[in-house]
């Protein structure tokens, strides 16, 4: 079944993405679209199938449009969305399938499987800390994925007051932001003990990576029965025991 597909951002990923559509036989490019030529949206002579977003935060309010207006599915790795875009996003979740990842690798998956498995048993012993790097581009700090490994880190995964710069008290867990040079992206979770230290760090070495994590979730979304997702649920429900429709 061929995909039809509209892109939003053309920034690195969004180029990538755009170059990984292209060489594959069951997706069909539509429409590039950002904020300028929102119309033409509302022009094609057949609603998308799925829309792929990897643009800014300020283009998301558009992205919600046609998708609440066309029903088709969306895929959208945009980072540094406000609670209120992600709230709206959600509310979607009857309407049509819906996927959203600060990061799509594998490996971070499974490094917020391991995060959730260890931070229990360390928690009342160990100071915990996040480190991430990245491009000197990047806008949001601290990253998307870095707040994801924090609140895989809390009792409870929705609260988000533990995250400091400073911490000053046990358990409160520190995020430390890097930017510099042309780096992808390397996160490190620290569990630091009295005479021990842990460290599980992910280190990414190319784009091509979440171009290629992207793909794969997209022909795994269209797939599935309306409701929101992460890329864990594609992994099978083996690593955090639900279905991804929450």
């Amino acid at each position: 079944m061929m995909i039809h597909v509209i892109l939003c951002g053309y920034g690195r990923m969004g180029k990538l993405i755009h170059e990984a559509i292209r060489e594959c036989g069951d997706m069909e490019l539509m429409l590039v679209v950002d904020r300028s030529n929102e119309q033409e949206l509302y022009r094609l002579k057949q609603p998308a199938d799925l829309m792929i977003d990897f643009s800014h935060p300020d283009a998301f309010d558009m992205v919600l449009r046609y998708v609440k207006y066309s029903g088709c599915a969306l895929l959208s790795g945009t980072t540094g969305l406000s609670e209120y875009q992600i709230m709206r996003m959600h509310q979607l979740r009857y309407d049509t399938r819906i996927m959203y990842a600060s990061n799509y690798s594998l490996g971070i998956a499974l490094m917020l499987a391991i995060v959730r498995w260890v931070t229990p048993y360390v928690r009342e012993d160990f100071d915990l800390e996040i480190i991430e790097a990245h491009h000197a581009k990047k806008q949001d700090a601290p990253s998307g994925t870095a707040i994801r490994l924090m609140q895989a880190m809390q009792k409870e995964e929705s609260d988000i007051q533990g995250c400091k710069y400073n911490p000053d008290q046990k358990g409160d867990i520190g995020i430390h932001v890097i930017r510099g040079g042309s780096l992808p992206g390397e996160h490190t979770v620290l569990y630091l003990g009295d005479q021990e230290t842990l460290q599980i760090t992910h280190t990414a070495y190319s784009r091509k990576l979440f171009v290629n994590g992207a793909m794969k979730a997209a022909r795994w979304l269209m797939k599935q029965e309306s409701g929101c997702y992460r890329i864990e649920d594609m992994m099978g429900g083996y690593i955090h025991g639900n279905t991804g429709d929450d």
